[in-house]
Parts: C-alpha cells; sequence; structure tokens
C-alpha cells in the first residue's frame, strides 16, 4: 500500500484485519548493541492538553522508558514545524482541520497548528527518563512539505539523515514506539523497513488518532512492509 492509498483510508470504514495480520511475536527479544529504540514525537502537543493530543498519549510514557532502560542505543524524533506550516488548516482559507487537499507530493491531511518551533507544545514531555539517549531528530521544518517519517519527508525524496546516522552506527534493528500509531510511527516504520532494517512496532507503546479507521489501515500496511507487532513484555 502507497502513502496516497494510506491517507484516502483514513477517510473510509475501517478496514478487517486478517488473523496473520493482527498475530503478535512470540518470542522475547534482548536488544543488543546493533538494537535502536526509536521513540517518536513523544512532545507536549501530542499529549493531553496538546494542540492536536491523541487520547491516553501520556499512559505510553512510562512503558517506553521502560523499554529505555532495555536498550543501550535510543532516538527520539520531534516534530518542529515552521509557523503557517502547509500542513496547518491555518494556511488554507476555507480548510478545517482533518480535511484533505491536495499537494504537489500527494494528498495532505491539514492539522492544526501544532508543533511549532520553539514552542513549548513542541517540546518533547518532561516525564521522558531516558537520558542515555543520543539523539534528538527532528523533522517537519521544511515549510512547504510535511513529515510523518523520521527518515524521509512526506514528498518521498527529502531525507532527514537518520538513516545514515543509524547505518553509520551499526544500528540494524530498529524498534519504534510513540505517537501516533496511524501517522508518524507507521510511516516510520515503513521507511525503516524499506532501507533493510529489521524493524518492529511495540504495540501497547504507542497510541493512535484513528481518523475512520486509519489506525487498522497503518497496523495492514505496516505488516504489509515487513513491520512486525510485537508488545513491551516481548523485549526481555
Amino acid at each position: 500500500m502507497n502513502r496516497r492509498s494510506f491517507l484516502q483510508l483514513a477517510g473510509m470504514s475501517a478496514l478487517t484485519l486478517s488473523s496473520s495480520a493482527r498475530a503478535l511475536a512470540a518470542a522475547s527479544v534482548t536488544p543488543g548493541a546493533d538494537a535502536v529504540l526509536l521513540v517518536i514525537d513523544v512532545q507536549n502537543c501530542f499529549l493531553p492538553g496538546g494542540t492536536l493530543a491523541v487520547d491516553n498519549g501520556d499512559q505510553i510514557i512510562p512503558v517506553i522508558n521502560s523499554l529505555g532502560a532495555k536498550f543501550q542505543n535510543v532516538v527520539f524524533t520531534q516534530d518542529w514545524h515552521t509557523p503557517e506550516h502547509a500542513s496547518f488548516a491555518s494556511t488554507h482559507p476555507g480548510k478545517s482541520a482533518f480535511e484533505t487537499i491536495e499537494m504537489p507530493y500527494g494528498t495532505q491531511v491539514l492539522w492544526p497548528d501544532h508543533c511549532v518551533q520553539g514552542t513549548q507544545d513542541a517540546q518533547l514531555s518532561d516525564a521522558l527518563d531516558i537520558p542515555h539517549a543520543q539523539l534528538i531528530m527532528r523533522k517537519g521544518y521544511h515549510n512547504e512539505v510535511d513529515s510523518y517519517s523520521g527518515f524521509m519527508e512526506a514528498d518521498g525524496t527529502t531525507k532527514t539523515g537518520l538513516t545514515g546516522y543509524l547505518q553509520e552506527r551499526g544500528l540494524s534493528k530498529v524498534y519504534v514506539c510513540g505517537l501516533a500509531t496511524d501517522f508518524c510511527v507507521s510511516w516510520s516504520a515503513q521507511d525503516a523497513a524499506s532501507t533493510g532494517m529489521v524493524v518492529s512496532v511495540i504495540e501497547d507503546a504507542c497510541r493512535g488518532i484513528d481518523l475512520n479507521g486509519s489506525v487498522d489501515a497503518a497496523w495492514k500496511a505496516m505488516s504489509e512492509a515487513g513491520v512486525s507487532r510485537i508488545q513491551s513484555a516481548d523485549i526481555a
């Protein structure tokens, strides 16, 4: 499933997943030196009280902190938008949040103004407690293109540099968690898998927005991309 198809599905009825797509990995995993915990966009914006709050988004923070203690390598991503960003509904007269428009790079969901550079809304949550995290990768700072993925902006050509960073450090096993399942988590996981990395999404360490079935659509897309679906209990 390509990205355009996914965003179209976000406006349709929820998909029914096959039992195989819902299967959870059974084996325990002990992260080694080649593994990285990729924590997606755990920012005030996406937490209760934020400008684009994900329901119960704060509930995953203790899970992520616990996971962080099990990984030698941890990377955060941070949504970092310009004021009047092209993805904001307020930038397009007559448009409302959660409508879609066609951009040069494809279908774009319009969002409330969020994660504006330098604001408290854009800051990583103070409740995160992973002091040994090595990198904060900012994304979405190009004014005319959105960036859900921590690896590639929505135009499919503009890279963040995260792939090169992970490859140069020999980090080939990527465990993804954070916000939101159906957008930034899903796109990051798919892009990581497309580079040949072994990718797992830790389901109970994520929460979704779920625009009319977009969470189920995201899990289907991730499964088709070769991404595994696991639980935090699977991490030893």
